[in-house]
């Protein structure tokens, strides 16, 4: 389905849905300010309510050396917020009974099987123990595995991060899923499964799990069950030549403080391989491997927004999607303000997404309860159940840009009447 065709089904006046209009056009106020600071080349963002669309707008450039207009149907690297599609797939195989939550991963994959904890991660001498329990199904969903993130493995030089790296685990994109498995059934877990915390590979080793236990391959499985029903025609693991003019430009700054890029759209700029993104990648991250626009994950959070259904077409029961949608770590596991990276301040964690279970002053704009994920490069998508709100902000930056936090103060701002409290069921 095209965008014409969202809009048409899809949308709604701002003021049909309880928004106000002057208010949302804020956002393009706040947007093009700073993209006038070059501090942004451009960026689509997408404000929804009571499952309608009623703000949808494109500000910049997707290239500022070619002068080339932002696209509503600009193709944008999506990274970590493949992460939410992935945990629906687990969802919908849950309920085909192919998977339980709470089942040993290694029931389903051998290789992580009998995996022993590094007694300290952090120490030189590598001292291995008993894992008290095994891993499963639920902790890959709500990184609570055991196994470690990518940064620490890349740079960290204790025993454990150093057999990471003999593993060749640095090297992801050389690697198809079955591999990436198979290299870390022979490594030891970095902590005690459900001790900690920790945002890891585990989404990457979902890919794997799904493939496995629904006989297709990962992006098989994505394109048949979630993209065609929900009609997400421009997602994928890659943008194909047909479509390369829509692909955005990533930027970054520059020592004099301004924009460069950092990865082109032609390829030969990728900062993890030459043809990042545009050719079929060997390894189908699930953890941060898709591109996007704006209209495709629109309806990807619609369907979240309405309990698992698009127009008629239910991808997952209600119960499915409010469980996935509600935390599922214990209090003790939750980042709190003196924490050192803030952006993860009272969250908490569910099923592929986010949950904001307490407020704090580092985002003062952000509701209890709302839930979703950001990526690396500068995009964001939160729902609000309370307020039938929907909101994704799709910039193309690293660092992460501030946009999606003020927009998110504006879209609170916008609401014309209250709404009342819906209390999540705990778990």
């Amino acid at each position: 389905m095209n965008i014409a065709e969202l809009n048409s089904n899809l949308t709604a006046a701002p003021h049909e849905v309880g928004l106000s209009v002057e208010r949302l056009e804020g956002i393009s106020t706040i947007t093009q300010q700073l993209i006038d600071e070059e501090r942004l080349a451009g960026a689509v963002t997408v404000v929804a309510r009571r499952g309608k669309v009623a703000y949808f707008k494109e500000h910049g450039m997707m290239d500022v050396a070619a002068n080339k207009p932002m696209q509503k149907d600009a193709i944008f690297r999506i990274y970590s917020m493949t992460k939410p599609i992935a945990a629906v797939a687990v969802m919908m195989l849950c309920e085909e009974r192919k998977l339980q939550l709470d089942a040993p991963v290694s029931i389903y994959l051998p290789e992580l099987g009998g995996l022993k904890v590094a007694l300290d991660s952090d120490a030189d001498t590598l001292t291995l123990v008993e894992a008290d329990r095994n891993m499963t199904v639920r902790d890959l969903m709500r990184h609570t595995s055991g196994l470690p993130g990518a940064a620490r493995y890349m740079a960290g030089q204790t025993t454990v991060d150093k057999r990471y790296r003999e593993e060749g685990l640095h090297l992801l994109h050389e690697c198809n899923l079955q591999e990436m498995v198979e290299r870390l059934g022979r490594i030891p877990l970095s902590y005690q499964p459900g001790a900690k915390w920790h945002y890891s590979i585990a989404a990457d080793v979902l890919g794997r799990l799904i493939e496995v236990v629904s006989g297709q391959p990962f992006d098989v499985f994505l394109a048949e069950q979630i993209f065609q029903p929900l009609s997400m025609v421009d997602t994928g693991f890659y943008v194909p030549p047909e479509k390369i003019d829509r692909f955005t430009r990533m930027y970054g700054p520059n020592p004099d403080g301004d924009l460069q890029t950092i990865d082109a759209p032609e390829g030969g700029t990728g900062h993890v391989s030459k043809t990042s993104f545009t050719k079929k990648p060997k390894f189908l991250s699930a953890g941060g491997g898709l591109v996007s626009t704006a209209a495709d994950f629109a309806r990807f959070c619609l369907m979240l927004s309405d309990k698992g259904t698009l127009a008629g077409k239910r991808l997952m029961t209600a119960e499915s999607a409010e469980l996935m949608t509600r935390n599922h770590l214990s209090e003790h596991l939750i980042p709190l303000d003196k924490k050192p990276d803030k952006r993860y301040a009272g969250l908490g964690f569910g099923l592929g997404v986010s949950v904001r279970v307490q407020q704090t002053d580092w985002i003062p704009a952000s509701q209890v309860g709302e839930y979703g994920w950001i990526g690396g490069a500068s995009t964001e998508f939160w729902i609000s159940p309370r307020d039938e709100l929907v909101a994704i902000t799709l910039a193309q930056h690293i660092p992460f840009s501030e946009l999606s936090e003020r927009v998110k103060l504006l879209v609170y701002d916008a609401i014309l009447e209250e709404i009342p409290d819906v209390h999540q069921k705990s778990l």
